[in-house]
């Protein structure tokens, strides 16, 4: 039985992974659901909201995917993939993912901890020097009132593992507001102009906002996480990607940049946001970037992040090709944050994910257990595994990503009836 399942399993990803917008087996399945434990009408529901929200220009367009049970219960592309050009959307359009960029790389970084070339205990500069002995920035007030940066030492290095539940005393300097962040700034270390050596260099020169495993706060903990992983494997970031993970799962569309051949199927935003008529822009992807983002550089197709997902889902393994044990993939989904407190009500973090630690307090439904990241153009996605799903969404949107990322959610379990 257990044969049977991993190969039907298999099959129905290998046929996403293969889909496009012609592909008129993926159309029927995404158009009548086969099962899965899902009602069709319900899943009519949910894509009824989407084209609905599209005809009135809330988004240009969409990928939706949702697997269970070994089934390809949706499978779907809506809208336009370039609003400009009014080309439709592909279930093969290629997105830019941002941070769902950091799930591929802790996986990539937790390879090298089962081969017993790092530990998550490591300090940081045991791998990279130049961040050995950094200072913390506490705000304070002189006798004037005048605000000042106080600098004092750190209680301790921030680990690799610091650097995977964004408990390093990194920051981002281009989300919200203070001294330590408009450091980060005014030393361009969110700038892309520089490689990931001379990232480390900049980040070396701002001192962190917060004690190292003090305090969980959204960072460019996996931007160094990529450097630490090029300094022991002795390769850039995105051949180890490549030869380790994107090559072994047959994600084909998945990289820094889009090659020339393949940039008629990249996804685009409007050029200004429906909502506050702002002009927005992208990652520029079109050349292969100076700066190999392990933070947020990639990008992807739908069918290429189920199949990562997939081996997730699978313990580690996906089609024969093991990446990880089950036990590392487990112990990557499992809460490390404990008394910290975490991004969201009712989640904590893993080594790469946000992971659901209750089943009530968070804003949407779900399965404790369950674990999920999005990107900042719009992408995201979860893995419930007690419930053997995996559901995608992709879109590039970014002022409306939080609303859609709770709609799918709300839809898809609101979908499902056994």
């Amino acid at each position: 039985m257990r044969k049977l399942f991993a190969a039907a399993a298999s099959a129905a990803v290998l046929a996403l992974a293969a889909g496009c917008a012609h592909d008129h087996h993926a159309e029927h399945h995404a158009e009548r659901p086969t099962g899965g434990g899902f009602a069709p009408e319900r899943i009519a529901r949910m894509e009824s909201v989407v084209q609905a929200d599209i005809a009135r220009g809330r988004i240009p367009g969409a990928v939706l995917v949702v697997y269970r049970n070994g089934e390809v219960v949706l499978n779907k592309a809506y809208g336009t993939q370039d609003p400009a050009s009014g080309t439709p959307m592909r279930t093969d359009s290629i997105f830019r993912i941002y941070s769902m960029t950091k799930p591929i790389v802790s996986v990539a970084a937790m390879m090298l901890v089962e081969e017993g070339r790092l530990f998550l205990s490591d300090p940081v500069s045991k791998h990279i020097p130049e961040l050995k002995g950094l200072k913390v920035g506490v705000e304070g007030k002189d006798a004037a009132g005048k605000p000042v940066l106080e600098i004092v030492a750190a209680q301790r290095e921030m680990t690799v593992q610091d650097l995977m539940r964004h408990t390093s005393g990194l920051t981002y300097g281009v989300f919200g507001k203070s001294m330590v962040k408009d450091l980060y700034t005014k030393n361009d270390v969110d700038g892309r102009n520089h490689t990931n050596a001379e990232f480390v260099k900049k980040l070396a020169t701002v001192p962190l906002i917060f004690q190292p495993g003090t305090t969980w706060e959204y960072s460019r903990s996996t931007d160094v996480l990529g450097h630490v992983i090029e300094r022991v494997s002795g390769m850039e970031l995105d051949r180890f990607l490549e030869e380790r993970i994107l090559k072994p799962l047959g994600m084909v569309d998945t990289a820094f940049f889009v090659e020339p051949a393949k940039q008629a199927r990249l996804a685009e935003a409007f050029a200004k946001d429906p909502d506050s008529g702002a002009a927005q822009s992208l990652l520029p992807v079109r050349d292969k970037p100076k700066y190999l983002s392990a933070g947020g550089g990639m990008v992807s197709t739908a069918a290429d992040y189920l199949r990562f997902a997939q081996m997730l889902l699978n313990g580690g393994q996906l089609d024969g090709v093991r990446i990880l044990s089950r036990k590392t993939v487990e112990y990557m989904a499992s809460d490390h944050l404990g008394a910290i407190r975490g991004p969201a009500p009712g989640y904590g973090f893993g080594l790469g994910f946000a992971v659901r630690i209750g089943a009530g307090l968070a804003s949407t439904p779900g399965t404790v257990g369950d674990y999920n990241w999005a990107g900042l153009g719009g992408t995201y996605f979860w893995i419930d595994p007690r419930e053997r799903l995996v559901a995608v969404w992709m879109m590039q949107a970014p002022n409306q990503r939080n609303y859609y990322r709770e709609l799918y959610r709300d839809m898809v379990y609101g979908a499902m009836t056994r």
